[in-house]
């Protein structure tokens, strides 16, 4: 691995490396900080907001603002260090330029900027921090791209090439989309009105990029985190594919308001899904480790997604009325989907990026690095949090939305205690610095 102390990369027959390196532990760290800073912000946001999401405005401003920090201060981060932590391994090959990815943190760190800006409709913050998000965003897409393309032929791998390239097409598109949809402001663009613009990205970033991301990745890191037996090679990775072409036809369907390709794409994408936790849930069953945070996360966020298709099916059918169910859907698909998951296993990887960069010489054991119990505090909270918030928004009450937003906000406050009580239990001293 690439600058790692008493480390010796192994060779291919051909050349090359047998394996990769996970990226520095410094970058991994900032990375998280950047990430658990805009969580604890995006929580205080949705509490300010919880009366105008009882009254059923999830386009309030404080509302706005919440949303936008977990998809553009949380996700893009965290998902950046958890995806160069772990796909260099999978792909079996480093990152050519990993000196670029020391500006990641900075670069990213414009994603809490761009969400102020965009809550409040103010142009002149939003673009240049969308400019840095962008070339943060640049850099990911071409190693993880370079990732791909130089993952060694014939040889087994536990990640997907065509599943990371589809993940880099959509974060592409999402982004795009994203500035396209600001820019425009409330004004309809090739004859679809913005409110549908804004739902297109939301399901191209959500569904195209973390869900599938989760999929691609989860296969093989869900098993390992429970030191369970790992899934079987495939010959094509048919749950990604299923999985991508369904969110084309919803987003379709959304795009043209046709409720026949909303519910065709729906299905596509949830039997996808539904394929995956069939065949990761007997595997999981085996675990031998006690319970841990990534995979409550996961489970409370399956639960979440299962809820967000089915307020997504009785929108569509006009069963609910997308003003009194938006708000719920939003919250269980980002917020306690795609944030849930992710939050979830970031503290489990900040600990093994220490545990992985230890420098040579006795070590600790893993789990001496990881607070299981906080973690897993944090996991219930938030769990109950977002079920609390989305009910309240539903129910129209304003008592019920207020608890579920302060218990995130107490989540949030513990998962950066935890965090920190990872951080504060390195090693110190000179070698270990070179790490950083």
């Amino acid at each position: 691995m690439r600058g790692r102390p008493g480390t010796k990369a192994l060779p291919l027959a051909g050349g090359g490396r047998a394996v990769g390196g996970p990226v520095a532990l410094g970058v991994f760290a900032a990375l998280v900080a950047v990430a658990l800073a805009s969580w604890l912000a995006a929580a205080v946001a949705l509490a300010f907001a919880a009366p105008q999401l009882a009254a059923r405005d999830p386009l309030a401003w404080q509302a706005v603002l919440g949303a936008h920090l977990v998809a553009l201060g949380l996700l893009p981060p965290a998902v950046t260090g958890a995806a160069f932590h772990l796909l260099p391994v999978m792909l079996r090959n480093d990152v050519r330029r990993p000196r670029a990815l020391r500006f990641l943190p900075v670069l990213l760190a414009g994603g809490p900027f761009a969400a102020i800006g965009i809550s409040r409709d103010l142009p002149w913050l939003v673009w240049p921090a969308t400019v840095l998000v962008a070339a943060g965003l640049v850099v990911v897409l071409v190693e993880l791209v370079g990732l791909v393309a130089r993952a060694p032929r014939g040889r087994t791998l536990v990640a997907s090439r065509a599943g990371v390239l589809l993940v880099c097409v959509h974060v592409a598109a999402a982004l795009v989309l994203g500035a396209a949809v600001f820019a425009r402001d409330d004004r309809p663009y090739a004859g679809v009105g913005h409110d549908r613009w804004v739902l297109v990205h939301l399901h191209l970033a959500v569904l195209g990029w973390l869900t599938l991301l989760i999929v691609t990745v989860g296969r093989t890191l869900g098993p390992m985190l429970a030191l369970a037996p790992s899934a079987p090679p495939r010959r094509v990775p048919l749950t990604e594919l299923v999985l991508a072409c369904g969110l084309w036809v919803l987003v379709a369907g959304i795009a043209t308001d046709r409720r026949a390709l909303e519910l065709v794409g729906g299905a596509a994408v949830i039997s996808a899904l539904v394929g995956f936790a069939a065949r990761m849930a007997p595997l999981l069953a085996r675990h031998r480790l006690p319970l841990e945070a990534p995979l409550a996360h996961m489970a409370a966020g399956a639960v979440f997604l299962l809820q967000a298709a089915v307020l997504g099916a009785a929108i569509a059918t006009t069963a609910v009325s997308p003003r009194r169910a938006l708000a719920a859907y939003v919250l269980l698909l980002l917020v306690g989907w795609a944030g849930g998951v992710t939050l979830g296993h970031l503290g489990k990887l900040l600990s093994l990026s220490i545990w992985v960069w230890w420098p040579p010489g006795p070590r600790p054991k893993q789990e001496a690095l990881y607070p299981r119990r906080l973690w897993l505090a944090e996991a219930a909270l938030f769990a109950v949090g977002v079920e609390v918030l989305a009910i309240g928004s539903l129910l129209e009450s304003a008592a019920a939305t207020r608890v579920g937003a302060l218990l995130l906000v107490v989540a949030a406050v513990l998962a950066a205690v935890a965090a920190a009580r990872t951080w504060s239990r390195r090693p110190r001293g000179s070698g270990y610095a070179a790490t950083l």
